[in-house]
């Protein structure tokens, strides 16, 4: 019965190579990213970029996530991106940040200075 689950999970692993990014960067919990999405708008697409704080990540192959947190006219907003979606046409680090956890939720209930994370430089 184990041999049967072995060869699934490893046919499932190498339709899954097909579709995975080569040229996703590093991303970590504390960035700061500009995500490029691409938009469509009738007949017309377009790509529009959204940036915010990576307040978490899951990391399961084809299926890695995270979380962008920014705040807009006052406004915490969160969204979670697919980082292997054909949707998404860039991702851009723009900013490091030294943090010492793996999920930022505590950022949630802060607001305005106290929400700023420490830069890293290196």
């Amino acid at each position: 019965m184990d041999f049967k689950i072995n060869t699934n999970a490893s046919i499932i692993s190498k339709i899954e190579q097909n579709y995975t990014k080569k040229d996703v960067p590093d991303i970590r919990v504390g960035d700061t990213l500009q995500i490029g999405l691409l938009i469509q708008e009738g007949s017309k697409e377009r790509v529009q970029f959204s940036e915010g704080v990576v307040i978490s990540k899951n990391n399961s192959s084809l299926n890695t996530t995270v979380t962008l947190r920014k705040v807009l006219q006052g406004v915490g907003v969160e969204k979670v991106y697919l980082i292997h979606s054909p949707r998404i046409k860039e991702i851009r680090i723009t900013r490091r940040s030294k943090v010492r956890r793996a999920k930022l939720y505590y950022l949630r209930e802060r607001s305005g200075k106290a929400t700023r994370l420490k830069q890293k430089f290196a």
